[in-house]
């Protein structure tokens, strides 16, 4: 047998571990019982252990070692010489890290969890404050083991984003500031207002559940190898390609929130199960930092393909064109009388609001930005857990203009914090960015688009995002798949552009030329 067919060997059953461990966590989040949380964090800390002991050991360096001298004659960027590099950073990084650490931290995760969603039904920081105080130290211990040079937020960032940087963060939200904000002013000044009142009746959640999983089947997602729950908040979770897991959170009086948080979860599962076949419990389909990290190349480039379906196709005045007669046998008495030009212009009505997952598209990146600076403040210390609600407040009004009435509208809204997911906010920004870098990209390159999403086939476009992303795993990092598929590097502008045709279109403004 050669030393890469025992790497691979071995990374199948690390892969196996991993997937157990998403098990785990899938089921905590959907069903299991309150009473179940401890030992549950127990099980998943053992887990946790077993994984970091077999990528850190010494055989598998060895195992690298004999790798590298086998395969020097590839290229560089093939799935041999990709797999083995993505271990080798994978095992550096394990080596650097205590298993206690490891342990501790993944038992406090599920523990955190479950006081969080508590704290939330109780509209009570208070209860969860111990538990986040706990994941900011351990947050704060896992920057030093990784290493960073201006700030612990980059070391952090950089787990979910690879070369990501506080300093970087600060120049792509400047320039984001410079187009959102006037464009949100013109928006505002423009007097036109949008009724949306249709949105707030009363949606029974089984027909919100029928009318949103038949467009995500219409999408690609494949029920034969995923399945759709309920969870207080919404995810995505990748046992292996077969098993591609969604979840959505229904609300009976508010139409959108759970129809486009299962577009937003859709998008994620299509990148899962589009990965080629071949790689398969291995190094560029098993994400080897699931421990720390989880998705893909990047959280940004698997949040790329979660917006584009959620806002670029499904807020799109082409889809409601289509399925809005669709919608209306679902829901007949709440949509009567309702024009679909009205619907569409409704779940895109631009108004600074409480939650993040249910903002528009001009006022989502200011919720990013306000928890990046929250995050920033809690790892160099100069913001304390304690302080947290009335600072997330302070830069509610300060960004939005609004104040949350209650910390479960406000501080507790996002289930991140809790799973100790600090430095992933900003990746949805990144993906905002990348999803209209890669939609504009697919439209040149067919020029027949645009027609057939308006078809309602959404096929071809599936079809260019799963040959340029979803094929390749983790094969390639993101400016490789933005270079490889667009020909650039990140760039702001084309998102920038979208906003401006579609809001200006929106709203009867004059168009920028900006």
């Amino acid at each position: 047998m050669s030393a890469y067919d025992e790497l691979r060997l071995e990374l199948s059953e690390v892969s196996d571990v991993l997937s157990a461990l998403n098990l785990l966590n899938w089921d905590a989040r959907t069903q299991m019982p309150s009473g179940g949380v401890g030992s549950r964090g127990q099980q998943i800390a053992t887990l946790s252990a077993i994984a970091q002991d077999r990528l850190a050991s010494d055989r598998l360096l060895m195992l690298l070692d004999e790798c590298e001298t086998e395969l020097e004659g590839l290229p560089e960027d093939s799935v041999e010489r990709r797999s083995v590099t993505a271990v080798r950073q994978a095992s550096a990084f394990y080596r650097r890290l205590s298993p206690s650490l490891t342990r501790e931290f993944a038992a406090l995760k599920t523990v955190a969890q479950e006081h969080w969603a508590q704290a939330r039904a109780a509209n009570n920081f208070a209860l969860f404050a111990p538990d986040l105080e706990r994941v900011v130290a351990f947050s704060r211990e896992l920057a030093q083991a990784i290493g960073y040079v201006d700030h612990p937020y980059d070391a952090l960032v950089g787990l979910y984003e690879p070369g990501m940087t506080a300093k970087r963060l600060e120049r792509l939200f400047a320039e984001l500031r410079q187009g959102l904000l006037p464009l949100l002013r013109r928006i505002t000044d423009s007097g036109v207002t949008t009724r949306d009142d249709f949105l707030h009746l009363d949606y029974p959640v089984d027909s919100q559940r029928a009318f949103a999983l038949e467009v995500a089947q219409a999408f690609g997602y494949d029920l034969t190898r995923g399945r759709l729950d309920a969870s207080l908040h919404p995810f995505e979770i990748s046992l292996t390609r077969d098993d591609v897991r969604i979840t959505t959170r229904y609300n009976q009086n508010f139409l959108p929130q759970a129809l486009f948080g299962l577009l937003h979860e859709t998008g994620h599962a299509l990148y899962e199960q589009g990965v080629e076949p071949a790689l398969a419990r291995g190094a560029l389909t098993s994400d080897l930092m699931n421990l720390y990290a989880v998705a893909g190349v990047s959280f940004g480039a698997h949040e790329s393909q979660s917006r584009l379906w959620e806002n670029l196709i499904g807020r799109s005045q082409g889809f409601w064109a289509h399925w809005y007669e669709r919608l209306q046998l679902h829901f007949p008495t709440q949509l009567e009388g309702v024009s679909v030009g009205a619907f569409h212009r409704a779940v895109n009505r631009v108004t600074p609001s409480l939650i993040r997952v249910e903002a528009d598209e001009i006022t989502y990146n200011l919720h990013i930005m306000l928890r990046t600076e929250l995050e920033l403040g809690l790892m160099d210390g100069s913001l304390l857990v304690r302080d947290l609600p009335e600072a997330w407040n302070a830069k509610m009004r300060d960004y939005l203009g609004i104040t949350p009435p209650s910390d479960a509208l406000g501080v507790l809204q996002d289930i991140h914090w809790s799973s100790g997911y600090i430095g992933s906010f900003p990746t949805y920004t990144l993906g905002n960015i990348m999803s209209c870098q890669f939609f504009e990209a697919a439209c040149e390159q067919q020029p027949n688009l645009e027609q057939s999403l308006a078809n309602g086939d959404y096929a071809p476009l599936r079809e260019w995002l799963t040959q340029n992303i979803y094929r390749h795993g983790r094969r390639f990092t993101p400016d490789e798949l933005l270079r490889r598929s667009t020909g650039r590097s990140l760039e702001v502008r084309p998102y920038l552009d979208y906003l401006e045709r579609k809001f200006a279109a929106l709203y009867s403004l004059e168009r920028s030329s900006a």
